[in-house]
């Protein structure tokens, strides 16, 4: 699913009370307790390769927690409800902004779904999955995501491979990844990707690949989207705390992003490189 400090922050947060679920949090004041697949690169991984889990030292450096602590769970039906929800962790690193199911801190990122395809193709210069150049051609993208309306509305979805949305990526590899095997073998001429996976699995490609941004459709549902971090709706102080962390280490939060080749957009949609 979708993986950060200013001197008064431990102050905040054991204002709360002295123990887990004072002044009605459920928030341990000591260690950051995280909630992550197991297996999800790039986003987290039981080794701590992942960068929602360099992330996770940053926050609990930054608030004033002396360790973390992992609730392991697939990026499945039922994530939510079997660990933020069942008080078996404190915070999902990564999750898109208006979700209901957690309440949301401020972005931390904000990226796009990308076109993506090898340099030497004959695709150079496409912007928008309504470009006539991708007509005819085999694009991979995964079942349930928001690219697939807009490649049935440009009558792309004919000979497009699709990826099944939901795998327990402990037990096989994840659909990005598959999609970026695929692509570099010529099973599919491109595919579309959420950003941060593309741009992970590209980097190791062995090839060139080019990453478009899709922030120029025109009909469909909304390629970009706000990354927060989840906690529980009733975690105010937790929030507010999240919230000064992330404004205050921004610049180091995205240049962690970007030495994973996260494609990063500022709110005017255009790149940010450094």
């Amino acid at each position: 699913m979708l993986g950060l400090a200013v001197s008064f922050l431990p102050h905040t947060v054991l204002a709360q009370g002295a123990g887990l679920g004072a002044a009605g949090e459920l928030v341990d004041p000591d260690v950051l307790r995280v909630c992550a697949d197991p297996s999800n690169m790039p986003f987290s991984d039981q080794s701590g390769d992942g960068f929602e889990d360099k992330l996770a030292n940053m926050v609990a450096e930054g608030t004033g927690r002396k360790s973390v602590a992992y609730t392991w769970f697939p990026s499945i039906t039922g994530f939510v409800r079997n660990t933020l929800g069942a008080n078996r962790c404190d915070i999902i690193m990564g999750y898109a902004q208006g979700d209901e199911l957690v309440q949301n801190t401020n972005a931390y990122y904000r990226s796009a779904y990308v076109l993506i395809y090898a340099k030497a193709s004959d695709l150079a210069g496409v912007e928008t999955l309504a470009d006539p150049k991708l007509a005819g051609k085999r694009i991979g993208v995964v079942e349930g995501t928001p690219p697939t309306a807009n490649m049935a509305a440009a009558k792309l979805m004919g000979k497009a491979k699709v990826y099944p949305l939901m795998v327990d990526t402990r037990v096989m590899p994840s659909m990005a990844e598959l999609a970026m095997k695929d692509l570099t073998t010529g099973t599919i001429d491109a595919a579309v990707l959420w950003g941060p996976m593309a741009g992970y699995y590209a980097a190791r490609a062995g090839k060139d690949m080019v990453l478009v941004p899709l922030i120029h459709e025109q009909r469909g549902q909304r390629m970009v989207y706000r990354i927060t971090m989840g906690v529980r709706p009733a975690d105010q102080s937790f929030k507010r705390v999240l919230n000064a962390f992330i404004k205050d280490k921004q610049p180091e939060i995205d240049r962690l992003l970007m030495e994973y080749n996260v494609p990063l957009l500022d709110e005017r949609d255009r790149r940010i490189t450094q």
